[in-house]
């Protein structure tokens, strides 16, 4: 990892170490290589094992709506006050390959918020960022997308939002029309613009304890005063360096909300 860093600036130094050994082993499988030092030759002297490498290493997997709950909390909860501003900013931090992002927006519009928002969604994964930009994902887990939609509180048929062909469903592009999908690292980027709310789920889980403190404190610094930060489910900010700036608006959802 230390390589990786300083070879191509991915910063993987602070991930949990079961997590890391899990997903290398499993990159030594998929690339029939046969031990660790083989995987760093190479990675080190073509970059494009180290792009294939890049898959394993961030895991891109998501789905839409993904814990209902916690997208029926922020319609019932969350919209209200982001109605308040004239404009609104969502950072959906490690987006993978954009499910959350195309799910917010959704949601967003139903709600009459879409126009005037900026969705940020970000990942370090180049190839991620670019299924997240098509809106374009299988029609076997769309159907299973849709039970989620529902639970969520969804005003419409799920159908209204894409075109099914081949298989596959492509969402209408006009949803992420404000939307950036952009390179950014949690490890060794700074913020880069003032939200009201960040997403950033089943992310920090991943992350060691130093790792965690310095994404939530690009987060602090990101929301606007009494912005707010949701989590994934197996998430918290208790016990972590910022617990006392935030408060607790929904546990069970994850969702808190900035005090200082």
């Amino acid at each position: 990892m230390e390589a990786i860093f300083l070879k191509y600036s991915y910063d993987f130094r602070n991930y949990t170490g079961a997590s890391q050994k899990r997903r290398v082993l499993y990159a030594l499988e998929q690339l029939r290589l046969p031990n660790v030092s083989a995987l760093q030759e190479q990675v080190l002297h073509d970059p494009t094992v180290f792009a294939q490498l890049l898959q394993f290493l961030t895991i891109p997997v998501s789905e839409m709506f993904r814990d209902p709950g916690y997208f029926l909390t922020l319609r019932q909860q969350v919209v209200p006050v982001l109605q308040t501003y004239p404009s609104v900013k969502v950072w959906v931090a490690g987006c993978s390959t954009g499910e959350e992002a195309w799910s917010l927006a959704i949601l967003l519009r139903e709600e009459g918020l879409l126009e005037r928002t900026q969705i940020y969604a970000t990942d370090i994964n180049p190839a991620s960022l670019d299924k997240a930009r098509q809106g374009i994902f299988p029609m076997d887990a769309v159907r299973s997308y849709t039970a989620n939609y529902q639970r969520a509180g969804g005003r419409r048929a799920f159908s209204d939002y894409y075109t099914a062909a081949y298989d596959a469903a492509r969402f209408d592009p006009a949803l992420c029309a404000n939307a950036v999908f952009a390179d950014h690292s949690l490890a060794t980027d700074s913020v880069f613009a003032e939200t009201q709310l960040v997403s950033c789920r089943n992310v920090l889980i991943y992350f060691n304890r130093a790792l965690q403190d310095r994404a939530l404190r690009l987060f602090h610094e990101s929301l606007c005063h009494r912005g707010f930060l949701g989590l994934g489910a197996k998430e918290s900010i208790d016990f972590s360096a910022f617990a006392t700036r935030f408060d607790t608006l929904a546990r069970a959802e994850r969702i808190y909300r900035k005090v200082s």
